[in-house]
């Protein structure tokens, strides 16, 4: 039974994607096929493929030095448009380069993981060996089997070893272990046998093409409007916030998803180990990523490294990928001392959890430097239905401890209130100036902006970044387009141009004389001209 089937591109390549269950296997099957490759043309192929490895002499070997296979991709491109025009003569430009490209892709790109990263759907490739079929977790299907099996150990070995060669790292016998990141942002683990027992294996995390936003949580029921508004209230007030979870709960996402809420107005330094926070490109902000030492052990660039330096940046909002250890987390409560917004993620499962493990090795926080962070964000998954949710939303006490707010109900899958805040709404009072009511008022005002973006599907993370720029700079207007239910129409991002930057239309100033003259002719009488007769008589 076919689950879904939809197509994609991957650059040049027409692909279709069928997910289907199998009797006999336990998990549905994610089925690739390139659309307009029949067997006769497949067969073609391959004898181009075959043409151009003598041709062009591809070893394996020479793949993995990076002088050679510049060259070697270069020839590459030289001979295949002429052996495609050669064998399809009466091909088309389009087919033509789908071809070309298509024979790239196998001889010297990533094969078929290529069409698998770019399908937008899929979270993680997995290859565990050359012996089983390659596994891909789906958004919507989780784990599934794909109809894809590496040639051999070599293969893979081959392909983990070219994604090292972009960044400059290498994968061999005496370093079977590497972390990279691909050019789109993808993380890539990869393990030689023996150290993985089964064979060699390449691990890939997709990237996200288009980062969640706050309208996207809502919608998908990962968090509630009162929650969300109340986050937004923190962030605009430059409370400090954690967010913790298990491994692929969302940490990540809703780090993006409350960066949201920034104003235009304040610089913002991102630190990551590997690029996954994306924002407005109209706010003022500088990402950074650390480095890994070379095989030599230097040129490393710790978290540490640039939490310290981002502090010498004047910066108004700090973001912190993930607190792993103790020195790191020492600078990170030490910039919420003297006054910096700090937003970072940890592992842990609840609020409970979180506290525990700031508070022991390997963090060992003193408790008494908890009270920094304002709120802590708890994100949960439900492996068995594959759904993200908001598990808790709590707020620190002065002594350290936590007190859950809102809780998630699994029976009725919502956030739900189950406690007044009281550090929380002390704080906002003491440096707003606002009462309590005053501050419900403005959790109600916010709300209904939330509401708006939903129902106009505002989720495009530059088109929300606007919606918050105005609130924070016009809020008038802003509101107007809320109570009347109205849409927006956005600009891109690189057409948005501050008032000041427009260039104006700028008339002309008429030189005085001119000015006098022409006003002199519209009082004065036309003068009327002689008839041909008259003015014969005069002369």
């Amino acid at each position: 039974m076919i689950l879904a089937s939809y197509q994609f591109n991957a650059g040049d390549i027409p692909v279709k994607i069928e997910i289907k269950t199998v009797e006999g296997e336990y998990v549905p099957i994610y089925k690739v096929s390139v659309t307009g490759v029949e067997k006769t043309t497949e067969l073609i192929l391959e004898k181009i493929k075959s043409e151009l490895v003598k041709e062009v002499s591809l070893d394996i070997k020479d793949l993995r030095n990076i002088k050679r296979s510049a060259e070697i991709r270069k020839k590459f491109e030289e001979k295949i448009s002429f052996l495609v025009k050669k064998y399809f003569p009466d091909a088309s430009e389009k087919t033509t380069r789908y071809l070309a490209a298509y024979l790239i892709q196998k001889s010297i790109g990533l094969g078929s993981l290529d069409l698998l990263i770019a399908d937008d759907n899929l979270e993680e490739i997995a290859i565990n060996n050359s012996e089983e079929a390659v596994w891909v977790y789906h958004k919507k299907y989780g784990w599934l089997k794909t109809n894809i099996k590496m040639e051999n150990e070599d293969k893979i070995y081959y392909y983990a070893s070219s994604i090292g060669r972009r960044i400059g790292r290498q994968i061999t016998l005496l370093e079977p272990l590497m972390d990279a990141t691909l050019e789109t942002g993808d993380r890539v683990n990869a393990t030689l046998e023996p150290i993985s027992t089964f064979g060699n294996t390449i691990t890939i995390r997709k990237f996200s093409r288009r980062p969640w936003t706050i309208t996207d949580f809502i919608a998908s029921n990962t968090i509630s409007i009162e929650a969300s508004a109340l986050l937004w209230l923190a962030v605009q007030y430059e409370l400090s916030t954690l967010i913790s979870g298990g491994t692929a709960s969302g940490k990540t996402s809703m780090l993006n998803v409350i960066s949201n809420f920034f104003p235009p107005n304040q610089r913002i330094i991102s630190i990551e180990d590997t690029r996954e926070i994306t924002l407005p490109k109209f706010l003022h902000w500088v990402p950074m990523t650390t480095r890994l030492p070379n095989p030599e052990g230097k040129g490393g660039v710790s978290m540490l490294d640039l939490i310290v330096n981002s502090l010498r940046m004047r910066p108004d909002r700090i973001i912190v990928g993930e607190i792993r250890r103790q020195r790191e987390a020492e600078v990170m409560f030490e910039a919420m001392h003297t006054g910096h917004s700090v937003y970072a993620t940890v592992h842990a499962n609840n609020t409970k959890e979180t506290i525990v493990r700031l508070t022991n090795p390997p963090i060992n926080i003193p408790k008494t430097m908890l009270p920094a962070i304002s709120l802590i964000v708890v994100q949960y998954r439900n492996r068995r239905v594959g759904y993200r949710r908001t598990f808790q939303v709590a707020e620190i006490l002065p002594d350290g401890d936590a007190r859950v707010l809102m809780q998630w109900n699994a029976k009725k899958d919502r956030l739900e209130k189950v406690a007044r805040s009281v550090n929380l709404m002390n704080t906002l009072e003491t440096y707003t100036g606002y009462t309590r009511n005053e501050i419900q008022k403005d959790l109600i005002e916010k709300g209904k902006v939330l509401k708006w973006l939903v129902k106009h599907k505002v989720n495009n993370i530059h088109d929300v970044g606007y919606v918050m720029a105005e609130y924070y700079t016009n809020k008038k207007k802003l509101m107007d387009y809320v109570n009347k239910n109205k849409p927006i129409k956005f600009k891109a991002p690189e057409q948005r141009v501050p008032e000041e930057g427009k260039k104006k239309r700028v008339k002309k100033r008429e030189p005085a004389v001119k000015k006098v003259m022409r006003r002199f002719k519209k009082v004065m009488p036309k003068k009327r001209r002689a008839s041909p007769a008259r003015r014969k008589k005069s002369k």
